[in-house]
């Protein structure tokens, strides 16, 4: 590896992700010295690639799908985050050798929400689709804003159970499934599902959301997804998707790793513009 600092984002499929992209311009916004690659690897691959990418002088990683239960078991420090998710998304090489890992999905998450769309979440009834890892990543970091509630609805109830088990010492949270939301309504929806990528939609009720509410869908595209399009047909004041999320996540792994936050309103607003045009 050359004198620069080397970074790079693992997962499989990865041609699409605008992680080297989003690093680069921060790099040259605050000036460090630093390369980052998107790389191919596969979960068979996972644990050979990464103690090769560290031995050759690597400095970090971020690692997305389906590598962030293995990078989650390869960390040998975790923070609490990381820890109560069960998934890592970034990587870190400490002074003493060690792999720290986090897991900044839910922190960015939180970030769009509140700083660049100026959606409140404390005392609100927030409404969560999907039980899985998107989820995990998400909930605790949602726990810290003091919502009203979290309800976690799932296909599968009892796999909401067991998540909201999980989280339940840190505020109040509960499970449902989807047939038993009839008749609530929630402040803010998101959906944590992977079916906005096959253009489906969780089995949501009418009047679920409330007057002024607001929804957000990890997911992304350059097209409103078939979630945002839903939420817009509900009348929410702000039906938003996961590309500030994605570039707010990275903002905190490259804190995380470099000590410097970026600022990320200009990315943002730019791969935004390149999505409508």
């Amino acid at each position: 590896m050359t004198d620069k600092d080397h970074y790079a984002v693992f997962g499989s499929p990865i041609e699409h992700s605008k992680s080297p992209r989003i690093h680069q311009f921060f790099a040259e916004q605050t000036q460090q010295s630093l390369e980052y690659r998107a790389v191919l690897v596969p979960a068979e691959q996972f644990e050979v690639a990464v103690k090769e990418f560290f031995a050759k002088g690597g400095r970090g990683l971020n690692c997305t799908v389906p590598l962030k239960e293995l990078a989650w078991m390869y960390a040998n420090k975790k923070t609490e985050r990381a820890e109560l998710s069960k998934a890592v998304n970034t990587l870190a090489l400490q002074d003493d050798g060690s792999i720290l890992g986090d897991n900044t999905d839910g922190i960015g998450l939180v970030t769009d929400l509140k700083k660049n769309n100026a959606v409140q979440l404390k005392d609100k009834r927030i409404l969560i689709l999907g039980a899985g890892g998107a989820s995990r990543g998400i909930v605790g970091p949602i726990q810290d804003e003091l919502p009203e509630s979290i309800t976690i609805a799932n296909r599968t109830v009892e796999k909401a159970r067991n998540l909201v088990a999980e989280f339940a010492h840190k505020g109040p949270i509960v499970a449902s499934a989807y047939e038993d939301l009839a008749g609530l309504s929630f402040d803010l929806i998101i959906n944590a599902t992977s079916a906005s990528l096959t253009d489906d939609l969780p089995p949501l009720a009418a009047n679920i959301l409330k007057d002024q509410g607001c929804c957000y869908d990890l997911a992304y595209a350059n097209k409103p997804t078939i979630f945002v399009r839903w939420a817009r047909e509900q009348g929410a004041l702000k039906s938003l998707d996961g590309l500030g999320m994605l570039v707010e996540q990275a903002a905190e792994a490259f804190y995380l790793w470099r000590g410097v936050r970026p600022a990320s309103a200009e990315l943002i607003q730019l791969l935004e513009a390149e999505r409508i045009s």
